[in-house]
């Protein structure tokens, strides 16, 4: 082992990657997976394996922009294509995230009542001004590492299919060849699994990381202007976003596994929240089951809070020409933290409003459907162009998964609105 790799732990290398993939998982996701694998038991497992390789593509591309030109996403598209096609795209996020941190909020005051009982209104009142407060008045720097250590509470949905019965050869078999009946319902449930996994809020995210090491980091520059640094930064972008993907996946599997193993193994297929998912899992399961499951949602959900909440300020400063970064002082960046902190009352106020959190998370996933191709398509031509990338356009291999993922959530948004057209049983 050299000096270099005692100082900095591959462990240290993981970032905006691993942060992404584990709050891909939020408590929305995870209410997304229940509900999938409670209907169609096994027979959804299949689509894990096909997202991941295009969720590590499409998150690569969008980390490779911000690292190369030390700019997140939302300013490079503004510097290319038309200014209402992307102030229109980064608005529909902001009203998109707002609704799901909504309901991720509400979802971890649900599970905090379950485990510990009291009012669910004040526990998602107290985490989501917490996560505010640390957001607008903690530096990255220091707060980075609270990020990474809640990453670890996603291992107890790995863990709750360790204390559950599972029967292996099963799963293997209806992961390979799923018994279901195609319909408008099920094209539906997958179409609902690829928006939860491949979404925009992730691609504002990661790519902003980037862009502010770059600026927060003296010993890194764009590599635009030194690509003599690509090598070294690209390795460590991979294996940064191929940890935190297959971190994600790996637990969307298990969550679906789990509600089929337990949940539609028991003829229960009717879970609507991530807290139903958690209640129907101890009578079924068990009390550690349970309370494994109801504590990695409030986990993801204080994980998944600021990265919704600034992915949306970041996308909105990058496109308005605002003072961005966590690390910044709150009275040097006003308009920033301040999108961060009407973002968090916007979802607070919904949710402890009378509307119904399934329709406001259904309203979410159309809109994040009706953005998420159109974006990626903007995306993969910004990131293949030499004026904004240089020499370091990306590679073939990169540009098919990129254009893969891209196709694949175009044909589920065209899925998604026929299905919302015409009426299925």
């Amino acid at each position: 082992m050299t000096a270099g790799s005692r100082k900095v732990p591959w462990w240290k290398r993981l970032g905006a990657g691993l942060i992404t993939g584990a709050a891909d998982d939020d408590p929305s996701g995870i209410a997304t997976y229940s509900q999938v694998g409670a209907a169609y038991g096994y027979g959804v497992l299949w689509t894990v394996f096909v997202a991941l390789p295009l969720m590590i593509g499409i998150q690569t591309v969008c980390a490779r922009v911000g690292r190369v030109t030390g700019a997140g996403l939302a300013k490079n598209l503004r510097s290319e294509f038309p200014a209402a096609l992307v102030t229109g795209a980064v608005l529909l996020l902001a009203v998109a995230n707002i609704i799901n941190l909504s309901a991720d909020i509400g979802a971890i005051g649900a599970a905090a009542r379950l485990l510990v009982g009291g009012p669910a209104a004040a526990y998602a009142g107290i985490a989501a001004v917490a996560s505010a407060v640390l957001q607008i008045f903690v530096p990255l720097e220091r707060y980075a590492p609270i990020l990474k250590l809640l990453t670890f509470s996603l291992f107890a949905y790995v863990a709750t299919i360790l204390i559950i019965p599972v029967p292996w050869t099963t799963v293997m078999k209806g992961t390979v060849w799923p018994a279901v009946t195609i319909n408008g319902n099920y094209a539906v449930a997958v179409v609902a699994v690829f928006g939860t996994t491949i979404s925009p809020y992730l691609f504002f995210w990661q790519s902003s990381q980037e862009a502010n090491e770059v600026k927060t980091n003296d010993r890194r520059t764009a590599l635009k202007k030194t690509p003599g640094q690509a090598p070294r930064a690209f390795r460590r972008i991979y294996i940064d976003t191929i940890t935190g993907m297959l971190v994600s996946e790996v637990v969307a599997f298990c969550i679906i596994l789990a509600a089929a193993v337990v949940m539609h193994g028991h003829g229960k297929t009717d879970v609507q929240t991530s807290a139903d998912a958690a209640l129907a899992l101890k009578p079924l399961a068990g009390k550690f089951a349970f309370a494994l499951f109801a504590s990695g949602i409030i986990g993801t959900g204080l994980l998944a809070i600021p990265v919704l909440a600034g992915s949306v300020a970041y996308a909105l400063g990058e496109t308005f020409n605002w003072r961005t970064g966590l690390e910044q002082k709150p009275r040097r960046a006003k308009s920033f933290y301040g999108a961060i902190a009407a973002a968090m009352i916007g979802g607070m106020a919904l949710s402890f409003t009378p509307l119904d959190p399934i329709k406001m998370l259904f309203w979410s996933a159309v809109i994040n459907g009706v953005v998420a191709a159109p974006l990626m398509v903007l995306i993969m031509l910004l990131a293949s162009r030499r004026k904004i990338m240089g020499r370091l356009r990306i590679p073939a291999g990169l540009r098919f998964l990129g254009w893969a993922a891209t196709g694949v959530m175009g044909a589920a948004t065209a899925v998604m609105i026929v299905t919302m057209l015409i009426p299925h049983h």
